[in-house]
């Protein structure tokens, strides 16, 4: 994964003044303290579950260690307050602070096996019976999650990480918040449709009518990323067409987007594999909108780590 750097100038028009806020929230046992810590690494001063109801005096703090880069955790167990938060992101943005939400979600099979491998209980589980009848609250608890958070789900940009290890989550959490040089942040992400869809995606393009590198003897082993196997993709007539009319519908809607309020946008693009074909695309697409002021670049099948 890697930021590709855009125009410096929209970040330090503010000054030294700019109250940052990056909000945390999703559902439960979606790493969203692997994320509070990888904030607090990239210099950010960490909260976690303040209730939203005091989100407002915390950031009218004068001192500026704890208000300039702040990122704070809120999750389900501050439920009764949750619906005052998409109104506050509102009224935080009048005032001048710049509110990043951050929603951390993962498919409901990946959080049932976090919460047997830890055997901690999910927040809304209630008193069960062992066995199928525990599982099955397990899943009745996430479900009701996912209603109670949908609101704030719609305003905030969504990480996926039901694929992602801990430290691949920290490093796409860092370079979300290291890209925002621009209002809008697009970010381009490879996947694997045999590993599912990726939860966070705006838009998704299916690249796997393209010819397929992995049939070549040569290029098996190697990546989207590689030069040979780049080289024979550039030389395919049907990736070149497909390649401009991706990029030629991004720039049609780029701006309507822009002004959507929205911090980013997740273009995803799947190949069978998440080796050859998706990478390529989404190498080429962040060069070619490198001009646009922030874009990230993220493979999820290639992701490392422990």
């Amino acid at each position: 994964m890697s930021t590709i750097p855009g125009n410096p100038s929209t970040a330090t028009s503010h000054g030294t003044d700019l109250r940052e806020l990056v909000l945390i929230t999703g559902i439960s046992g979606s790493g969203k303290s692997v994320a509070l810590h990888a904030l607090e690494d990239a210099g950010y001063f960490c909260v976690d579950n303040l209730p939203p109801e005091l989100l407002r005096e915390y950031m009218a703090l004068s001192h500026p260690r704890y208000t300039r880069k702040v990122a704070i955790a809120v999750d389900v167990r501050a439920a009764r307050s949750l619906p005052v938060l998409v109104p506050l992101i509102d009224e935080l943005r009048a005032e001048g602070v710049a509110v990043r939400p951050l929603f951390l979600d993962a498919s409901t099979d990946t959080l049932v096996r976090r919460f047997s491998e830890t055997r901690r209980p999910h927040p809304l589980s209630q008193p069960e019976t062992g066995g199928s009848g525990q599982q099955h609250a397990l899943i009745e608890a996430i479900e009701l999650e996912r209603l109670m958070l949908a609101e704030l789900r719609e305003v905030s940009t969504i990480i996926d990480t039901s694929t992602l290890r801990p430290a691949g989550l920290r490093s796409h959490v860092r370079d979300l918040v290291a890209a925002t040089t621009s209002r809008l942040t697009l970010v381009f992400e490879s996947f694997a449709f045999k590993y599912g869809v990726p939860l966070d995606a705006d838009y998704v393009f299916d690249v796997r009518v393209l010819p397929n590198p992995y049939y070549v003897r040569e290029l098996r082993a190697l990546t989207g990323r590689e030069a040979p196997v780049a080289q024979f993709l550039a030389g395919q007539p049907e990736a070149a067409a497909m390649l401009a009319q991706i990029e030629a519908f991004i720039r049609h809607w780029l701006p309507a987007l822009a002004t959507d309020q929205r911090g980013y946008v997740t273009v995803a693009i799947g190949c069978t594999g998440g080796q050859h074909r998706s990478v390529y695309m989404v190498e080429q697409l962040g060069r070619r909108f490198a001009d646009h002021g922030a874009t990230v670049v993220r493979h999820r099948e290639l992701v490392t780590g422990d």
